[in-house]
């Protein structure tokens, strides 16, 4: 019987866009919890809503840029 090979895991393909993504999301999920503790309700969902539901979510599934040995980039397609 053969020995199973061994899959080496990596972590997730993200590149730069990524990040600036998953920070913009979470800048406006702390800058909501901060107007939500001055008393303002009108204001702070919206900006709970946009980082939660819109950038973060975004920035993980936005696919990461491969970068080929020209040089050049080229998008992930799947």
């Amino acid at each position: 019987m053969a020995s199973p090979t061994k899959k080496k895991v990596t972590g997730p393909d993200f590149s730069r866009n990524n990040y600036i993504v998953l920070g913009i999301g979470l800048f406006l999920v702390i800058l909501g919890f901060i107007i939500m503790g001055t008393g303002d309700i009108t204001i702070s969902p919206i900006l709970l809503v946009l980082g939660y539901c819109v950038a973060i979510p975004i920035g993980i599934l936005l696919p990461a840029k491969k970068v080929d040995k020209s040089g050049s980039s080229a998008r992930s397609d799947g």
